[in-house]
């Protein structure tokens, strides 16, 4: 029987392992920025100011209702400061990260809407889509967990893609959408300004 003395291992890089950094900065991107395109989109004041958890989110809610996700970037910047404002409940009862009134969100022909469209809505109907259906409101529940919330910003988001797409973002009349949103010439320009700040431009 001959004893053979075991080969030692190089210590040298093999090319899998020098490939394997760059593929995974490559990934990274992907799952922050919801794919290589998405961020090919984004101007540089959106790489700066728009948190990166939330590029994706606009993205699935432009894809599946139609409109802009800049859009709903700027919505999101405007109504909350991308929900970094210390109180989500303005003063007139709009609440959550996109500022819904309550009748808006569950439905203007719930019994208890009037008025500015606070409403006197339980919280068990609020969410529940059945209720969000049969009254007629844009309240979506997009992530699966069985609630429609403005509290829940997968929620907020496509909620507000399924309003503006039913306003007319999703013909292209982008002004009559956020003008039905906030009847107000100056939030107009607002968020027209940040949707416009947001989109990468085209040479």
């Amino acid at each position: 029987m001959v004893n053979k003395r075991p080969k030692r291992k190089s210590k040298k890089g093999s090319p899998f392992r020098i490939l394997l950094i760059p593929f995974t900065i490559l990934v990274v991107y992907f799952i922050v920025y919801g794919g290589f395109l998405t961020y090919q989109e984004l101007s540089e004041e959106a790489k700066d100011e728009i948190p990166p958890e939330y590029i994706p989110i606009y993205k699935e809610a432009a894809r599946k209702y139609g409109v802009p996700w800049n859009l709903l970037a700027a919505h999101h910047r405007v109504e909350t400061k991308f929900s970094q404002m210390n109180t989500m409940v303005s003063p007139v009862g709009a609440e959550g990260h996109l500022q819904f009134m309550p009748c808006t969100f569950v439905g203007w022909s719930h019994p208890t809407c009037g008025g500015l469209g606070k409403g006197n809505i339980p919280k068990d109907e609020m969410t529940d889509p059945s209720v969000i259906e049969k009254y007629g409101g844009y309240g979506v529940d997009a992530n699966g967990d069985g609630k429609a919330d403005p509290w829940d910003i997968e929620d907020a988001v496509h909620s507000a893609a399924n309003y503006l797409s039913n306003n007319g973002a999703a013909e292209g009349d982008i002004e009559r959408a956020v003008f039905a949103y906030n009847h107000s010439e100056q939030y107009v320009e607002d968020v027209l300004y940040y949707a416009e700040r947001y989109k990468k431009e085209e040479f």
